[in-house]
């Protein structure tokens, strides 16, 4: 009798545990909705051109607006892309991301740090949808240009495939993480769609997104419906793999 009891209390435990980190997935995923719907309404916020260039957009929301975002230089969220074989397609379901590095810990500064990062190219999609990617090295990255600076960073935006923003106590600004590494969180997306799907079979537009993530998708799908890069530019790329 003690042995089928302590079974069953070990059962239990195990299953509460499951269903705690389906909330912590669920939670995740909505805070990185509201954090971009909250940055994308902050004035001189991202640049609306930057916007309707990107492939894809990945959110890492800070630890006072989600307890388990950021901890010391790691940091969860999650990324949406644009579907379809040219990415000019709707907004995807998001896939849970992880961000390391000692690079995040020296931006923090503090508890309440958001990221958002633009992915603006094919090859710079590519890079993500390997199993582990360091900015910087596997994918050229670089501070994100903002208001006037945005028209004038010809420059930047022909070198980087990665723009990353960060917003820590009150101010937005374009922040470097260059030495940081994104992967995929595949433990955490099995979670959250309840079966192993890879990031590129998330983002692919086949997933439907899960109710926390509709946020998140429906604010890119509301600020940037289209895809306004050189159509030229995303066919040569995608055809020729460079």
């Amino acid at each position: 009798m003690t042995r089928i009891v302590s079974l069953t209390v070990a059962l239990l435990m195990f299953s509460s545990s499951l269903f705690a980190g389906d909330k912590r997935e669920e939670a995740r995923a909505r805070a990185c909705g509201e954090v971009l719907q909250e940055i994308l309404d902050i004035p001189e916020n991202i640049p609306p051109d930057l916007l309707n260039k990107a492939e894809c957009v990945v959110v890492i929301p800070g630890t006072k607006k989600f307890a388990i975002g950021l901890g010391g230089s790691f940091g969860r969220g999650a990324m949406s892309c644009r579907t379809g074989s040219h990415y000019t397609g709707p907004w995807s379901a998001p896939a849970l991301y992880a961000l390391e590095g000692a690079n995040i810990g020296l931006q923090l500064g503090g508890e309440e740090t958001d990221f958002v990062l633009l992915v603006m190219n094919p090859k710079g999609v590519e890079s993500l949808l390997k199993s582990k990617v360091k900015l910087g090295a596997d994918a050229a990255a670089a501070a994100g240009p903002k208001g006037r600076d945005a028209a004038a960073a010809t420059d930047v935006l022909m070198r980087a495939e990665i723009l990353s923003y960060s917003r820590a106590r009150g101010l937005f600004a374009g922040v470097s993480l260059e030495g940081s590494t994104l992967r995929q969180d595949n433990s955490a997306n099995h979670k959250l769609y309840g079966r192993e799907l890879s990031a590129k079979e998330i983002v692919s537009g086949k997933v439907a997104p899960p109710a926390a993530g509709e946020e998140m998708v429906a604010t890119l799908r509301k600020h940037s419906p289209k895809n306004l890069s050189d159509p030229k530019s995303l066919h040569e790329v995608k055809k020729t793999g460079k």
